[in-house]
């Protein structure tokens, strides 16, 4: 309906004025508040690490970029390439000189299960001079569970800012690559490769595996193991508990 002079005759003159106000194209007038909200755990842009890499490297805080497993290889370094992976959009893609994996594991942990909104996460450890990034290099996401922020904190979940796909846990030694990205995985060579050795923080699982491989009820080679057929906790099998003692015995 288009307002005529008569109509305001019975509004307020403080309503009327609303109406012969202009509506601001201002970003400002969008904001829901321009304090800050120091309760709030989300990125607000202008933080040294934002949620996305961004393309400069002029700033003391984008020296990430120079360092492992961001690190750009040149052509001429010698980085035999052995698999190459990407993410669904293909705007991450990557180089692994590494013919395997230095171990390859299920984690059944919850955090594992929310982030890939899957049972459990396949991760394949790497070290962080293994990986070459070769597009999209400036297009990562971080997430850091522990303090649920987007600011790149070790240890961080590293994802593509476009399509979200889960590139990589970097850890602060290690990297853990996820073995669905890499190309020629559903190969019987690829399958060998990154072929799991066991399974971690089995009793938060959501589906049982009987597949004979060991499960840890917490970190592999570090916790006690489950029972395969009820998933109970087996008290004193811990391989590193059992290697101290045995250590013990020979003094």
């Amino acid at each position: 309906m288009l307002l005529r002079p008569c109509h305001f005759s019975i509004l307020s003159k403080r309503t009327a004025s609303l109406f012969a106000r202009p509506l601001s194209t201002s970003p400002r007038c969008f904001k829901m508040s321009d304090a800050p909200n120091h309760n709030s755990k989300h990125s607000r842009g202008d933080e040294p690490h934002q949620y996305q890499a961004s393309s400069r490297t002029d700033r003391e805080e984008d020296q990430w970029k120079f360092r492992a497993p961001y690190k750009i290889h040149d052509k001429g370094e010698n980085f035999p390439v052995k698999w190459k992976g990407k993410c669904h959009c293909g705007t991450i893609q990557y180089e692994l000189s590494r013919d395997k994996p230095l171990a390859s594991k299920y984690c059944h942990c919850t955090t594992c299960q929310r982030m890939h909104g899957a049972p459990f996460q396949w991760a394949a450890i790497f070290h962080k001079e293994d990986i070459n990034f070769t597009r999209g290099h400036h297009d990562l996401g971080w997430y850091d569970p522990t303090a649920k922020s987007t600011t790149h904190h070790l240890p961080c979940k590293v994802q593509c800012a476009y399509c979200r796909t889960p590139i990589m846990d970097e850890g602060r030694n290690m990297i853990l690559l996820f073995p669905t990205l890499i190309e020629g995985i559903n190969t019987k060579e690829g399958r060998e490769a990154f072929a799991a050795q066991c399974h971690m923080f089995y009793p938060q699982r959501v589906v049982d595996i009987k597949d004979g491989l060991p499960k840890f009820s917490r970190l592999a080679d570090e916790s006690d193991l489950c029972d395969e057929e009820t998933g109970e906790v087996m008290e004193g099998t811990n391989p590193k508990e059992k290697e101290k003692k045995e250590e013990k015995k020979k003094e």
